[in-house]
């Protein structure tokens, strides 16, 4: 059977044609070493999975794009492989090698099929095939002979063909596709307005046998987007957006339905008139959430909400100009809430007010798995964000939610005027208060101020004169993107509630805080608390490094069970507890010989005159290693090494039954270390894009904006990294430790400052060095040297502690574990 695609005229040598030809004549194809050629992935697109689907083990399918250079080809992603999406192993812009294939027919349906990639390899970091791609969409699609004429392959639309759209790549909520019409020019036709009903009318017709006249109301407030399919829900487009809308009676909801969504929900905005026609009315929703209106001084109708229906009625929307709006009509004005930093403390916990400030700080963009979803598993994507307004020292502090505007959401960044509207407060013990977004938030930044009902806010045009007098360099020098951040701070003391299993930071057992690793996604965020000891704490002055990790990645296949012969590749390191006894003390006596040799330096006068004795043995252990490739493996793992390791100099501390104890450690999670994606950065103009690009998600699709080049490595002068032993000794786990040295820092915002001794547990309970360097005050601060924290690490010797763990998911196989705060025992109550 021959093969051909919609054009004809490229002639080039083509792996992906030689594939989909072979494919003709074998029902499944695994290519040797020898015959596999990279291929650049350009899209990666998510979809709620079929109803015959449902036993698998997640909820989503993914269609995969990869090109050749000379061909395109659509193909669908085997189940078994969804992880590598899910841990952003498989990501646009990298290259992969396609190891096993097969073609599957749509057997319901004429003319439709697809490659199923069975088998891969993960290659480099960075394509080298799209290096020289200037435009993919030039690239022809590779079709099967006879298939054509299938819009599944030729549009943007799932291979499953029970699916009619694709999702948010990393939550469900956001705007995704060719199917989402953009703003468009409202009407300028002639409306027939002299038989209108008020909103007031609306609630004494409900339940009466009534015609609906048409409506002509204002919109005050729009939620984000709420996405409600699930598996067996025969809905193409299960979508949901509320409206609050107002005429010159008052305000009542609007709910925009199913796939009236992609049609209008981006043409329906704050201050547009629409003019409504065919509408239902219902009970309203009580569970639902509501804009604070209380400004807007008129009268809320609550029993009944307007529904807008794709049929059964066929509800007729009509966006009206701006030049058509007419002052007799009598519709309100839109107003605003705002509040100035300094009117903040003044607000009630869970008030709503808008904020305009000008953004210091954008953290990266996280994910946390949304509660007590009883659909599709659904993740919220959040960012923290700093701004100032010239009313105070100190800094808004912004918990912003993805609210169906992924255009603006991926572009915050310092510098940006930042409108947010329906922001709530956030009061916290031991913390500045924060807001955070609500379900009726929008945010716009600069370049999307134009035409907004607020520009003429007198708050607003109080902010831009200040704005005025600002210098940029000054503004950018106390300006940073990305790296951890977590806020709020812990709490002086910890409370496990038995009650509310919710707590921000949930007690778990060791054995527990291993699944949580395992299961984490990409840029998932977790709090988690850990009772223990610490064990041994190590400074180390380089961040950790994953070249020799992806260099082993380029060799890792990654396969479904029915392709033989193939290794997995987990995703969590950890030392095995299979080791035979003898293997496992002749690693264990190596390691405590090497940390003896280590310690010199800093430990007490009575373990140097052990460390003397072993210095012999250590060289006879080093020979032997050499012979047995397992101990050698251990001692050279990537996870497990760093440059540090072969520097004497380096101090650090154990306890004095650490090495015994390693002997009946059943699991050592070695994830801790602080990676380049930990710290942030400063931001300046030239890096705008790369920064962006590295603190936002990964993109659904590859364009040759994301080649920007890598920026400078970061420069860190060092962490601690912890390893904290569980309660019950059996398992251990490593946690990154980077304590916050200067006022500049995000992080040192809201942080409580009491003055400590800077002993090691004082650092580790107050997450800071003290006192903090400020630069701004000319501060002269000299900071303790890690050997001298470390002479203090004494007192944590079998000392009963609760640590607090923040975990992130970094994509690969990097997963950020920090240690937020330590608790001594006398400092938990449990309620």
């Amino acid at each position: 059977m021959e093969d051909q695609s919609s054009s004809s005229s490229v002639v080039t040598a083509s792996f992906l044609q030689t594939i989909l030809e072979r494919l003709s004549s074998a029902k499944c194809l695994k290519l040797q070493s020898d015959e596999a050629a990279p291929v650049a992935v350009i899209s990666v697109q998510k979809y709620l999975c079929e109803q015959s689907e449902e036993q698998l083990p997640d909820s989503f399918n993914y269609d995969v794009t990869v090109t050749d250079g000379v061909w395109r080809a659509k193909c669908f992603l085997h189940h078994s492989l969804n992880h590598l999406v899910q841990s952003n192993t498989l990501k646009t812009g990298t290259d992969i090698s396609l190891i096993q294939c097969s073609f599957v027919y749509n057997e319901r349906r004429l003319g439709h099929g697809f490659i199923t990639i069975e088998a891969l390899k993960c290659g480099v970091q960075r394509s080298v095939i799209l290096s020289g791609v200037k435009d993919v969409g030039s690239i022809p699609m590779l079709v099967k002979h006879g298939m054509e004429r299938s819009v599944e392959l030729q549009s943007d639309v799932p291979l499953k063909v029970s699916r009619k759209h694709y999702l948010s790549l990393w939550n469900n909520d956001d705007p995704e596709g060719d199917i989402w019409i953009p703003e468009s020019p409202s009407s300028d036709s002639v409306l027939d307005v002299s038989k209108i009903t008020l909103l007031s009318g609306l609630e004494s017709s409900f339940r009466n046998n009534w015609k609906p006249f048409p409506l002509l109301v204002k919109i005050i407030h729009k939620s984000r987007l709420r996405y409600y399919g699930k598996s067996g829900l025969r809905i193409d487009y299960p979508y949901q957006a509320y409206f609050e809308v107002a005429d010159q009676s008052g305000t009542m909801s609007l709910v925009l339905w199913n796939e009236l969504c992609p049609e209008f929900y981006q043409r329906l905005n704050v201050g547009t008139v629409l003019y409504v026609q065919n509408y239902s009315l219902k009970p309203s929703y009580s569970k639902r959430s509501h804009p604070q209106m209380d400004h807007h001084r008129m009268k809320t109708f609550h029993s009944v909400e307007i529904c807008l229906n794709p049929r059964n009625p066929t509800s007729v929307i009509t966006v009206v100009s701006p030049k058509s709006v007419l002052p007799q009509w009598g519709l309100p004005e839109v107003s605003y809430q705002f509040a100035t930093r300094s009117e903040l403390e003044k607000l009630s916990n869970n008030s709503a007010c808008d904020v305009i400030c000008l953004v210091t700080f954008v953290g990266r963009v996280e994910r946390v798995k949304s509660k007590n979803n009883k659909g599709s598993e659904k993740y919220w994507t959040y960012r923290w964000i700093h701004g100032i307004d010239g009313t105070s020292e100190q800094p808004f502090i912004l918990e912003i939610f993805s609210s169906s505007q992924p255009e603006i959401f991926s572009q915050i960044c310092p510098m940006t005027y930042l409108v947010c509207t329906q922001m709530r407060v956030c009061q916290v013990e031991g913390s500045l208060l924060y807001l955070t977004s609500s379900f009726e938030t929008e945010t716009f930044i600069t370049g999307y101020h134009k035409g907004q009902p607020y520009v003429s806010d007198p708050k607003v045009k109080s902010f831009i004169t200040w704005t005025k007098t600002l210098k940029d360099n000054v503004v950018l020098d106390k300006t940073a993107v990305g790296g951890h951040y977590c806020y709020p701070h812990p709490p002086q003391k910890y409370t496990q509630s038995l009650v509310d299993t919710s707590a921000q930071a949930p007690l778990v057992a060791a054995a527990d805080l291993k699944k949580e690793l395992e299961n984490l996604q990409y840029r998932e965020h977790k709090k988690v608390a850990i009772q223990g000891q610490v064990a041994a704490v190590r400074y180390m002055k380089h961040l950790k490094s994953t070249e020799a990790k992806r260099k082993d990645d380029n060799e890792d296949t990654h396969s479904h069970p029915s392709a033989p012969e193939q290794t997995l590749v987990t995703p969590l390191a950890s030392t095995p507890a299979g080791q035979t006894s003898a293997r496992r003390k002749r690693g264990n006596e190596m390691r405590e010989v090497a940390q003896s040799s280590l310690n010199r330096d800093c430990v007490p006068e009575k373990r140097r005159a052990h460390n003397k004795n072993t210095e012999e043995k250590q060289q006879e252990l080093e020979e032997e290693s050499n012979s047995d490739p397992e101990v050698q493996d251990l001692e050279t793992h990537p996870r497990l090494q760093n440059k540090d390791q072969a520097n004497s100099d380096v101090p650090s501390w154990e306890s004095r039954c650490w090495s015994k104890q390693q002997e009946e450690v059943v699991e050592h999670l070695c994830q801790g270390g602080l990676y380049q994606d930990s710290i942030s950065q400063r931001f300046t103009f030239d890096d705008k894009d790369v920064l962006l690009q590295q603190s936002n998600l990964q993109p659904t699709r590859w364009t040759p904006e994301n080649n920007a080049g890598p920026i400078q490595p970061v420069a860190c002068s060092g962490y601690y990294q912890v390893t904290i032993l569980g309660i019950n000794q059996q398992i251990a786990v490593d946690a990154a430790f980077f304590p916050v040295v200067s006022s500049e820092e995000p992080r040192a915002v809201g942080l409580p400052q009491d003055p400590h001794g800077n002993t090691m547990l004082s650092c580790l309970s107050s997450g800071f060095l003290c006192p903090l360097i400020d630069s701004a005050n000319h501060s002269e601060v000299t900071h303790p040297q890690p050997e001298e924290v470390l002479v203090t690490a004494s007192e944590l010797e079998d000392t009963h502690v609760v640590c607090v763990l923040d975990l992130c998911h970094l994509g690969g196989d990097q997963v950020e574990v920090f240690i937020s705060k330590v608790y001594r025992v006398t400092e938990v109550c449990p309620n």
